[in-house]
C-alpha cells in the first residue's frame, strides 16, 4: 500500500476502530441525536463514529449531504430523510422501529442536530412514548462562534434563525436588543448587512457584536466591533458562507436611551397605570426606581 493509499485509508480505519473500541456505543431502542462536523471533517468525534457505524438507520436532514461524511470514514449504515416536510409521516414509522429494539441515530447537515435543524418532532415523540434519547455531543456552530466572539459567553440567548419579514421579526429583533446578556443568531450572507443596519437601530450603533463567517473551515473569519463597523466592513466586502452573529447584551445605559422610553409609551397606550409601569419596567426591562418613575409618570 501506498504513502498516499494509506493515507486515503485512515479516516475509515479510524471509523473501524472506533466501533471496535467501543462496540456498545449504540444503544438498542434508543434515539441517539449525534453531533457532527461543522465544517472541519476534524471534528467529528470517536464516539459519533462509533455510533454511526452500529446504528440501524441514519435519519439525516438531507442525505446527499451527509454521504461526503459519512463515505470519508466509510461508514456504510443506511440512510433516511427527515426534515421538514416528512417528519411527521415518517416518526411514527421510526417509534416503531425504537420500540421493536433497533438503535436509531439523527443527524442534521451540520453540527448539533434540533439547533434551528429539523428533528424535534421525532425527539419530542420519542420522549413522549418513553423511549429513550441519547445525545452525543459534538461541534456546535452556537457555541463556536460564542467562544471565539469575546463577548460575555454566558448567560447567552439562541435565537437561531430570524424571520424575514413583519411582526415575528420585529419580536425577534426586540428580544435580541432588550436581553441583558449576549444572543446569537443565524443569517444569510445576503441579509446580514440589512439585519446588523436593523438590529442597530434598535440597540444604538455601538453595541458591540460578533459576526463569525465559515467556522472551522478554510476561509474562517470572526469579524468584531461595533454594529455600525461590523455593517461597514460587510458593505464593502460582501460576505460568503455560513454565519453567525453575536449580539453583546444591553447595559443599563442602553437600556434607558434606546428602548424604555418607548416601552414605557407603549404601556401607558395601552392601559396600564403609572405604578404598573413602574414595577414593569424595573421587573422586566432593568431601569432603577428613579429612571422608571419618572418614564412611567412621563416627566
Amino acid at each position: 500500500m501506498s504513502g498516499a493509499t494509506g493515507a486515503a485509508g485512515l479516516p475509515s480505519v479510524l471509523a473501524r476502530q472506533a466501533s471496535t473500541l467501543w462496540p456498545q456505543a449504540a444503544t438498542p431502542g434508543a434515539l441517539h441525536v449525534v453531533s457532527t462536523p461543522i465544517g472541519h471533517l476534524g471534528d467529528v468525534t470517536l464516539r459519533a463514529l462509533a455510533v454511526l457505524q452500529q446504528v440501524a438507520v441514519i435519519c439525516c436532514e438531507d442525505t446527499r449531504h451527509a454521504r461526503p461524511l459519512l463515505d470519508r470514514f466509510g461508514i456504510a449504515t443506511a440512510t433516511l430523510a427527515l426534515h421538514e416536510h416528512n417528519e411527521a409521516s415518517v416518526t411514527p414509522r421510526l417509534l416503531g422501529r425504537l420500540r421493536a429494539g433497533e438503535a436509531l441515530a439523527l443527524i442534521s447537515d451540520a453540527g448539533t442536530p434540533l439547533v434551528s435543524d429539523p428533528g424535534a418532532r421525532l425527539v419530542a415523540a420519542a420522549v413522549a412514548a418513553g423511549l429513550r434519547v441519547v445525545p452525543v455531543p459534538g461541534a456546535s456552530a452556537t457555541l463556536a462562534a460564542l467562544v471565539a466572539s469575546g463577548l460575555a459567553p454566558h448567560p447567552f440567548t439562541m435565537l437561531g434563525f430570524l424571520e424575514r419579514k413583519g411582526k415575528a421579526r420585529e419580536n425577534q429583533l426586540a428580544l435580541a436588543t432588550k436581553s441583558p446578556h449576549a444572543v446569537v443568531l443565524f443569517e444569510s450572507p445576503n441579509r446580514l448587512v440589512q439585519t446588523l443596519r436593523d438590529i442597530a437601530g434598535l440597540a444604538g450603533t455601538r453595541r458591540a457584536v460578533a459576526v463569525a463567517r465559515e467556522l472551522t473551515k478554510h476561509f474562517e473569519e470572526v469579524r468584531r466591533g461595533t454594529l455600525e463597523e461590523v455593517a461597514a466592513y460587510y458593505e464593502g466586502t460582501p460576505p460568503r458562507g455560513e454565519i453567525v452573529i453575536v449580539l453583546a447584551g444591553a447595559t443599563a445605559a442602553e437600556l434607558t436611551e434606546d428602548g424604555l422610553q418607548a416601552t414605557a409609551d407603549a404601556l401607558r397606550a395601552e392601559g396600564f397605570r403609572p405604578r404598573d409601569i413602574v414595577r414593569m419596567l424595573m421587573d422586566e426591562h432593568g431601569a432603577s426606581r428613579n429612571l422608571a418613575y419618572r418614564l412611567a409618570h412621563d416627566t
